[in-house]
């Protein structure tokens, strides 16, 4: 068993700790607040990103960033997309290059355009860097209910060490090498979510949700096999897994969000309302850029950001995309 140390006390982060400690590693989670952390030891629980579930206390939970990352064999990375530059330039000194960096975070960095293994492969080159993404939901893992995600690294013989220390009988590892497809897939996904809630909000059917998570695949799939990507991986857990599980569950935040949206609210008051990091609204605008700097076309993921950042109404929206040229479905990819 191994030392794990998560860097990040939301919801995710914290279900994969209760996962990982329930199977025997010895787990740490970093809480950037010194407030959180004496709430989750008080409470025996996160109330505030997790409630309900036990964190044990053979789960250590420190602000000692110090000690977190320096005594650990694996580090999580659970920290919100915008925040992670500038947390792992922060902390780089203190890695080390026996350590290996597992990011659960999805998004992208829209200053860069990078990937989030690449920001923090920018940041603390030192280290090896994986990505662990799939259809689960936090609230789901850390009740033990069976979950499957994929983990994806360029060195395999890593993914495959990640794989046998985190699997277990509710939490099952698939390995790939695809970065950028596995990447993109749990990136984009999001923003589709946010698709899928809106016509929830709209009071639209099971037929538009539908449209919206066949042609929003069709979409991720382009602008990720024109970035690198392979098709297959997009087919699978990162791709129409995470895709169908945040498109249709009401644990997702994105597709929340989404429905608050389409029911008329706008982004900030549905932030407000949301209290949790929404991945989509945060990667919308650089998947539109990455669409136009490889030229592909995603009406979808435009207008999303439309509704997202130019005040369009989500009802027109839709019709707008109804009322595009007609075209054959053969031209999926």
């Amino acid at each position: 068993m191994k030392k794990v140390s998560v860097i990040g006390s939301g919801s995710w982060g914290t279900a994969l700790a209760i996962m990982l400690d329930n199977y025997g590693h010895d787990v740490t989670i970093w809480c950037r607040r010194e407030s959180a952390a004496q709430a989750i030891i008080d409470d025996g629980e996160n109330k505030e990103y997790l409630p309900g579930i036990e964190v044990r206390k053979s789960i250590t939970v420190t602000t000692d960033i110090e000690k977190a990352i320096g005594g650990a064999d694996i580090i999580i990375n659970a920290i919100p997309s915008k925040s992670i530059r500038s947390s792992m330039e922060k902390f780089a000194h203190l890695f080390n290059e026996n350590q290996v960096i597992v990011n659960v975070s999805k998004g992208l960095e829209e200053s860069t355009l990078m990937r989030i293994s690449q920001v923090i492969k920018d940041c603390v080159p030192q280290c090896e860097v994986c990505t662990m993404v799939g259809p689960t939901h936090a609230e789901e893992v850390g009740k033990g209910v069976p979950s499957v995600c994929v983990i994806a690294c360029e060195n395999l013989e890593t993914a495959k060490m990640i794989q046998e220390e985190f699997s277990n009988a509710t939490f099952r590892l698939y390995t790939n090498d695809d970065m950028i497809g596995t990447e993109m897939g749990a990136a984009l996904k999001n923003i589709i979510a946010l698709a899928a809630g809106m016509s929830d909000g709209l009071g639209f059917g099971d037929n538009t949700k539908a449209a919206l998570i066949t042609r929003g695949l069709a979409e991720l799939c382009r602008l990720g096999i024109a970035m690198g990507g392979k098709l297959e991986t997009f087919m699978g857990l990162s791709g129409v897994g995470d895709l169908v599980v945040t498109c249709t569950s009401m644990h997702s935040r994105n597709r929340r969000a989404g429905i608050l949206m389409g029911q008329g609210k706008t982004l900030a008051q549905t932030l407000d309302e949301i209290h949790m990091v929404v991945e989509g609204a945060n990667t919308a605008k650089a998947a539109r850029l990455l669409a136009e700097k490889y030229n592909v076309d995603m009406p979808i993921l435009v207008a999303i950001n439309k509704v997202l950042y130019e005040d369009k109404n989500a009802r027109e929206a839709v019709m707008e995309l109804m009322a595009r040229d007609v075209k054959p479905e053969a031209n999926f990819i």
